[in-house]
């Protein structure tokens, strides 16, 4: 999938919940990517009414709705190529040698980013139910800004 674009949301791990605080922290996103488990498909109803949708499906991902998902995602933003994927432990091919500039991951719940052999790799964390002693975040990225700054926002919960 092609995009003209340059700020892009990034959301995992909703798991049923799409809170008032990501949907207003994604607000201005020009494209937003769902790194899968997402629940239900109203998450990606209401996720789209901010900006385009592209989600893969998660490892709790079930039933007709989510067998309509990819397992994984290739997204040309201008002239920046990413893969998203929900786990990346299940990556199974090497990002800097297929060409991809950045690697869109979920599953961990823990926000994360790295670099390696010149691939930038994100991980939002969990926006939907809070687990464990791991942050609600939400992340954006804005991919005029090189090298890539990834903003995490944590989200204000309860």
């Amino acid at each position: 999938m092609a995009y003209r674009t340059r700020r892009l949301g990034l959301i995992s791990d909703t798991h049923s919940l799409l809170r008032p605080e990501a949907v207003t922290a994604l607000r201005g996103s020009q494209l937003i990517l769902h790194a899968g488990d997402i629940g239900k498909p109203s998450i990606l109803d209401k996720l789209s009414e901010i900006a385009p949708v592209v989600a893969v499906c998660g490892n709790n991902d079930t039933g007709q709705w989510a067998g309509k998902l990819p397992e994984t995602v290739i997204v040309e933003a201008g002239k920046i190529s990413i893969y998203i994927l929900h786990d990346l432990s299940q990556l199974d091919l090497d990002p800097a040698a297929a060409g991809f500039h950045i690697v869109v991951s979920g599953h961990t719940h823990k926000p994360d980013s790295f670099e390696r052999k010149g691939v930038f790799y994100i991980n939002p964390g969990s926006a939907g139910p809070k687990r464990f002693s791991l942050p609600v975040t939400v992340a954006r990225l804005d991919l005029e800004i090189r090298p890539w700054i990834v903003e995490s926002i944590p989200l204000v919960v309860p």
